[in-house]
Parts: structure tokens; sequence; C-alpha cells
């Protein structure tokens, strides 16, 4: 089956992006392959040290995230004089100061404040109530010193997050004030630990409380252009995250809800956008469906991360051709034709490898067998032999990502759950070191 791209590649000259993305992001090889098929120049945007030369002779240009108006100076500077026709953003500490260059170069895409927005869980739930949204109560605490819930009237059970980060990661669910005060110690820790304090995040001394949200949960991938949101796949996520961590597995579309519930998770993701004032480019959202009613969790102003977007394939409605997200959201930024296909038939589902328990990654065993599994596209192991790798919820990266196709979301599950059952993760306690600068022990995972 062909994998043509939108638009030959033989164009006359070449259309340049600006791709804001981490240094060490996993998707970045991915677009890599598909600017090569469109003819199209990307020119990255990523977080590596200001000091190192090139070192990997991409031409890139360091800013540093966490401060995005001057990182989108940097950008303005050295851009000068030079054409570009879109900006892309993967993850979300990049979207801000794409968002501030895009609007500096008068190129489509999200308004800063609105991107703000979606990076600040506290600042998101207030847009969302204010815009007559269904969501928990919640409130925002400074993490030292952890309240007391019966002073501040906090009901049970709740949920605890850190206001910036992402992946899940440092959100813990409590049912009692027991549980709730050791969640708060335990993120307390995890925000003042060396890992999280080197990437300069803000808001690392605040978490948010909210009400847990009974019910399941499912993933939208969708498009915006010039307000308008268009819904490329809901993902069902047919494991529970119920807590007490949140950690995610497997993600299968099309979804198997009743097509009412679909049609009203595709209303709430649009009021939704709407009300963060999110207008052009990529979203990925979270919803909860609890008492058969939609409730808006996250919304991210960029694509599905980690590789999980090779689990999304479109056909072209003039020449049948498939092609992957990626060129879709290159197309789609440089406003090239043919940019509005169609997810294809086959259903297909990812499974974002899970990490039973924090420690070194010793050895990998039953990864031809798990390949060998009926229905299963690719196997990819991202994480590192000999590498630390920390579970939830201090973790943030997974141990790989599994893909499959088939007929039927069952059969595609099925498909992920048996070659997941063939793979082995040999890890072992790391031993407690201080961190030379800070002189902490790691965050006990």
């Amino acid at each position: 089956m062909s994998r043509e791209s939108l638009s030959p590649a033989a164009n006359n000259t070449a259309k340049r992006l600006l791709l804001f993305t981490a240094k060490l992001g996993y998707q970045t090889r991915s677009f890599e392959d598909a600017a090569r098929k469109l003819g199209v120049q990307l020119v990255y945007v990523t977080d590596r040290c200001h000091q190192l030369k090139d070192p990997w002779g991409d031409q890139a240009i360091p800013v540093h995230f966490e401060s995005p108006e001057e990182a989108a100076y940097t950008v303005m500077e050295k851009l000068r004089g030079q054409d570009v026709a879109g900006v892309l953003a993967l993850g979300d500490r990049p979207a801000a100061a794409a968002a501030y260059v895009a609007r500096g170069l008068g190129i489509a895409y999200n308004h800063p404040a609105s991107v703000e927005a979606c990076r600040n869980k506290l600042r998101m739930r207030e847009v969302f109530r204010d815009a007559g949204l269904r969501g928990p109560w919640f409130r925002g605490f400074p993490v030292t010193p952890i309240p007391e819930p019966a002073l501040v009237g906090i009901s049970f059970p709740c949920v605890l997050k850190p206001i910036s980060l992402s992946a899940s990661q440092g959100v813990m669910r409590a049912n009692n004030r027991k549980e709730f005060l050791a969640a708060g110690e335990r993120l307390r820790r995890l925000l003042e630990s060396a890992e999280i304090r080197a990437t300069r995040e803000p808001n690392l001394d605040q978490m948010i409380v909210e009400g847990y949200i009974p019910g399941g949960e499912v993933a939208v991938e969708g498009l915006l252009t010039e307000g308008t949101l268009r819904i490329l796949a809901i993902f069902d996520k047919p494991d529970p995250l119920e807590g007490p961590y949140f950690e995610e597995t497997i993600y299968v579309t099309p979804s198997r809800l009743p097509e009412a519930t679909q049609t009203e998770i595709e209303k709430c993701a649009r009021d939704a956008t709407r009300a963060l004032g999110l207008t052009h480019g990529p979203i990925h959202a979270e919803f909860r469906i609890s008492d058969d009613s939609v409730w808006p969790i996250e919304v991210a102003a960029r694509p599905i991360g980690g590789l999980c977007a090779r689990a999304l394939w479109f056909r072209t409605s003039d020449t049948k051709a498939e092609i992957g997200l990626e060129e879709l959201l290159l197309g789609h930024a440089l406003k090239m034709p043919g940019s509005d296909p169609q997810r294809e038939v086959q259903a297909s589902g990812v499974m974002m490898i899970p990490v039973p328990h924090s420690g070194i990654l010793e050895s990998i065993s039953g990864v031809e067998a798990a390949r060998a599994t009926h229905r299963i596209t690719e196997l990819i192991i991202t994480a590192r032999l000999h590498d630390y790798i920390a579970a939830w919820p201090e973790g943030s990266s997974y141990l790989g990502f599994l893909f499959a196709k088939g007929s039927t979301a069952e059969e595609v599950e099925q498909a992920i759950r048996e070659a997941h059952k063939k793979l082995r993760f040999s890890i072992t306690p790391r031993l407690p070191v201080e961190h030379p600068a800070t002189r902490r022990l790691p965050v006990k995972g």
C-alpha cells in the first residue's frame, strides 16, 4: 500500500516551517520523514544548550521554552529577513513560544494567552467554569505547607495535580485524609526534585486539588482551522484510569461508545476549545464519561505525544493515498492542498508500554515474539538499557510503543494485550545517591 505525500515533493521552492520541539522528543524523526516526502524544509527551534555549537548538525535555533517571550525574540532575531510559511509545536512546553513567534510573523496560529491557559491546569479549570462547562470542584494551593483537608473544605475522593506538568506526572487520587497528606508530600518532593527544578517550569510551588470524576475516559485528536474544529479521531481508553496514579496505556480508535455519546464528546471538544480561545492548529484533549455526561479534563494546543501519531492514518479524497498524521499536520500548517483527508477505515491502536516500577532497566526479552503477534504492525522500544526509568506518578516516559491494526477495535485491543504479555522487562532498584548540586536524594518511585 503506497504512502504518498499530500503533494509531490518536486514542487518549486521548498516551503519553510518552524518546528518547535524538545531536544529529546520522540516525534522529531517522524516529522523529518514527513517533511522529506512533502519537500518541506524544517527549521528547528529546540531547548538545547545555547553554548553547544550545533552538536547534531541540524542548525536548530536554541531557546529556553520556560521563557516563551524571550524564546520568541531569539527566534525572530535569528530569522530576520527570512521567509517562513508555517509554525508547528510538538509538546506542551514549546507551544507558547511558537504562539508568540507566529503572532510576530503574522502566521495563523493560536493566541499566546490561549496556549498559556492550556499549560496551566488551574487557569484551564477557571476558563471551563466561566464558560459553563461541566467540571468538578477545584482549588489551588501552595505545595508547602500541605493544606489540612478539613480546614479548607476538601471532600473525598479527590485528585491532586501539579499545575504545569504533563503526561499525568504527579497526578494522584486520595480517598481520605491520610492518603491526601501522603499524596501532597509525595507531590512536594517531586516538584522540589532536581530533575523537575531543572526544567524551570512555572508554578512548581503550586498544585490544584479537584473532585474525582468517576467513569471512563477518551482522548480526542482534532485540528482547528480559523476557529473551526475538525475531529480526527476519538480514542477509547479501555484500561480504567481510577488511580491512585493515572499512567495511560492503550488507545484504540474508532470509539466503541454509542453514537450519541460520541456526538456529545465532539460538542464538548468544540465548546472547550472555543472557551480557551484556540483557533488554529492541532489539539489533543481528554474527556471523562460519567453518568452519561461528558466532562472536559484537559485540552492541549499540540498533537498527540510520543510516537502515538503512528496509530493514525488518513486517505486523501483525490488520490486515495495513505498519509500519516505528521504529513497531515505539516500540510495544514503550510496551507497545502489536499490536507483534509479522512481517517482510514481500519481500526487501529497503540499501547504506551507502562513502567511496572522504578529502577534501572537491565534487560528486555520477548521483543520478536511480541512483534510476531497477529495484527501487530510495529513495536518500538524507546527506553534505553541501563538507564533509570521512573514509574508513575514520578515518571513521564514510557518503555516504548506497541501498534496494531484490525477490522474492529476489539481485534486491535486483543492483539495489543497479547503482544504485551510476551514482553519482559528486568528493572532493578537504583541505589540512592545525593545530587551533586542540591545534595538531595532522588525522588523515590
